[in-house]
Formats: C-alpha cells, structure tokens, sequence
C-alpha cells in the first residue's frame, strides 16, 4: 500500500533566471496544447489518442526542435497531454459533455531528473539552463519538506511549479510516495532497485558502428551514413540552382530527411530495447555524451542528433518495458581492456575498428570492447555506490553484464565468456 504526500515550498529564485523561469513554463504550454491537439477528436472518444507512447513518437522530434526544453521536460508535457485527454474520453463515455483539453495556467512538470533536490536548494532545468532556487522554510521544524522530500522512506515523484503573478512569487508543488511493505517495494523498480540483483546490457555509440551491444549486437551506421551524404548531395544541388521552384523542393527534401532520420532511429531505439529485454537485463547502460563531439570526425557530425535522440528515445521506451537507463563516464571505455582479469589501459590498444590489449594480447572489435566496458564501468559505479551508502545493507548485491556468450560478474577476475 503506498502513501503520498506532498510538500509546498516558496521558491527563492534569482532576479536574473526568473525570465527563464517564465520562458520554460510557456513553451511547457505550448508543447502541451499541441499535444492535446495531437490527441484529441471531435468525432469520437475512440478516435482520440490515449497512449504517452503513440503521441511521444508522433511529436517529441518536432517539439524539441520548435522549443529549447530538455527532453524531460517535453515528455512530461506530451504526458500532461495524454493524461489530460484520457480524463476526457472518460466523461464523454460517460455522457457528459467534454472538450479538447487546453492548458492556459502557468505551471510545468518536473520529474527526478529535471529536478535534482538537495537539502535547502533545489535545481530546475530551464530553457538557458539549470537555476538552483533555494527554499524558504518557515521556521518551525520539522517541516513538510523535512518530513517527505528529506525522509528515504518517501520517494520523489513527479512535482509541479507554479507561479502567483498577484504576489509575484513561485512555489514548487513537491509529491512523494511511500511504501508501507515489503511487497509493495519489491514490485516497484524505483524502490527496488539499490537492492536487487540487476544485469546490465552495456551501449557504445561508436565511431564506426551507430551502436554496439555488450552482448555482441551491432547497428551498423552504414546505411545511415550513406542516406545522409544522399541528403546533403541533393540539398546542395538544389541549392545551386537558386529557383523558387528548387527553395520549394528543398523545403520538401529537409522534412522528408527529418521524417527518415526520426524513424530509423526509432527502430534502433525499439531494437535496443527488445535487446535488453530478450536478455533479461534490468538496466542498458550509455556512456556519458557531453563530449560526444570531440570523439568524432567532421565528417560524422551528423552522428551527434543520432546518439542523442537514440538515447533521449530508448530513455523513454525502456522503462515501459520495465528496463531503467544509466549514463557513465566515457572515458577510456575506448582504450581499456574489457576483460575482467586485465583491465589495461592505453591509447595504443585501439586502432580504428580493432582492438589489442598491449599487456594481455585480446583482440576484438574496438566497440564491442567499448560496449563491455560501458556495462562494467555501471556495475562498479553501482556496487562502490551500495557500499558507501550507510543506509544500503545491500552492498553486495550482484550486478552482472551482459555479454556474448553469457554473463560477467563488476567485480570478477575471471575472463569473460565469450569475448
């Protein structure tokens, strides 16, 4: 049985980030009014769109690019949306009157990843970046944020921010949720999850392959490669044929190549996930992609949009198939050697596509050797943070990964099955 509370909390929020405070929420609306458009139909409740997944794949690529919100951001928007349309299929089921939903009030969704909490602060993605906004607490104590946001038997759920124009001050709508038995934990992922036994399915978005698994799956980016020099050759001779007729046939061109690219990286990213699943993993791991660009050629630039939004795609697709999504630090993944019995690291054990330890002699795929290393660095990153924690008591749980041929241990010394 689970129990919700929430706390509300006046923000004190910087004289210069309020207008971006205020330029976040209103494209918040604007992606959540053309969501409800998207969901909704004067015809028949059957025809109006209730599923995050059909809207989120219909609009998140065009809601992105119209707007300057993070992915999360745009997601809870589209889910504000859908949520609201289901409300109205609803009561039009049941003979009452209903219309398409409208969103007017300023207000925007946060969940735990556009909202990260610290003990009197917390910080807000925007348009222009993060703000962090300290709390005004009254000073009796303990108070409900104390109480909720504070306690580790609540955990935080998506929360509201709302803005008073009368008194000109923002206030931050914080929900939790706690679990009142065992059973009820262990049926939740979020709850669950520092104390379980997890296998990790590793990711690296490679220079040569668009994506390699660490059980030995590869997504070549070949065709993708080639599709987009056909674009760029087509845009370019469009372009210097300077007619009006030709503008017109490049504006064609440019939402055909958006329509293409969308696609398929929907279906690596569904591809990615049945992976996981199929190999009954818990978590599928990427490396960090902050400093994407520098690992690669100019002449693989387009290969940035296609990590990116196959990680924002997968990290949203995977966990409706009850798979969560980690990031971890890049570096070395690309120069360290995966198996667990070495572990060597040095920029002469990569060359192109192939990789040789320079100690232990293993030779391999250079991003099937990256996609390993992915996978273990969460497994360590995961087990150091369990056995740090004073709260845990589960410091080792196993986490195993994935790989070709079987699983591998964080922490074994053994040679990896397979590779």
């Amino acid at each position: 049985m689970g129990f919700r509370r929430t706390a509300a909390v006046k923000l004190v929020v910087p004289d210069e980030r309020r207008d971006d405070l205020h330029e976040s929420a209103r494209q918040f609306l604007h992606c959540a009014n053309r969501a409800a458009a998207f969901c909704w139909s004067d015809n028949s409740y059957t025809e109006c769109v209730t599923a995050n997944t059909t809207a989120r794949d219909a609009l998140y690529d065009e809601l992105r690019n119209e707007t300057d919100l993070t992915a999360n951001l745009v997601q809870e928007a589209i889910r504000r949306a859908v949520q609201a349309t289901k409300g109205c299929v609803e009561r039009w089921k049941q003979g009452k009157r209903v219309s398409q939903p409208e969103f007017t009030s300023w207000s925007m969704l946060y969940d735990k990843r556009s909202a990260t909490f610290y003990r009197n602060k917390v910080s807000l993605s925007t348009v222009n970046g993060r703000v962090e906004c300290d709390f005004e607490l009254p000073s009796d104590s303990p108070t409900p944020y104390e109480q909720y946001v504070l306690s580790e038997e609540y955990e935080f759920r998506a929360s509201t921010l709302q803005y008073d124009a009368v008194d000109d001050e923002f206030y931050f709508h914080i929900t939790t949720r706690k679990y009142d038995s065992e059973e009820d934990s262990s049926t939740h992922a979020e709850v669950s999850e520092d104390t379980k036994h997890q296998t990790v399915l590793g990711i690296d978005l490679g220079v040569n392959s668009l994506a390699v698994a660490s059980t030995g799956t590869f997504w070549q980016g070949d065709d993708y490669d080639h599709w987009c020099r056909e674009f760029e050759k087509r845009r370019g001779e469009m372009q210097q044929r300077g007619t009006q007729a030709a503008h017109n046939a490049l504006l064609r061109l440019g939402k055909r190549e958006e329509a293409w690219r969308k696609q398929y990286i929907h279906t690596v990213a569904n591809e990615i996930v049945t992976e996981a699943v199929e190999n009954e993993c818990d978590v599928i791991a990427f490396e960090d992609l902050t400093d994407i660009r520098e690992q690669l050629s100019e002449g693989r630039w387009h290969h940035i949009w296609a990590f990116r939004r196959l990680f924002e795609y997968v990290g949203y697709k995977a966990p409706e198939r009850g798979v969560s999504v980690e990031q971890v630090e890049p570096n070395h993944t690309s120069q360290r050697c995966s198996r667990t019995d070495c572990g060597f690291t040095h920029d002469e054990n990569r060359h192109g596509e192939h990789f040789c330890c320079q100690k232990c002699g293993y030779e391999v795929n250079a991003d099937y050797n990256g996609a390993k290393n992915i996978g273990l660095r969460y497994a360590r990153k995961r087990r150091h943070r369990l056995r740090s924690s004073p709260t845990s008591g589960s410091g080792d749980a196993p986490v195993n990964v994935r790989v070709n041929g079987g699983t591998v241990n964080g922490e074994s010394h053994q040679p990896i099955a397979g590779g």
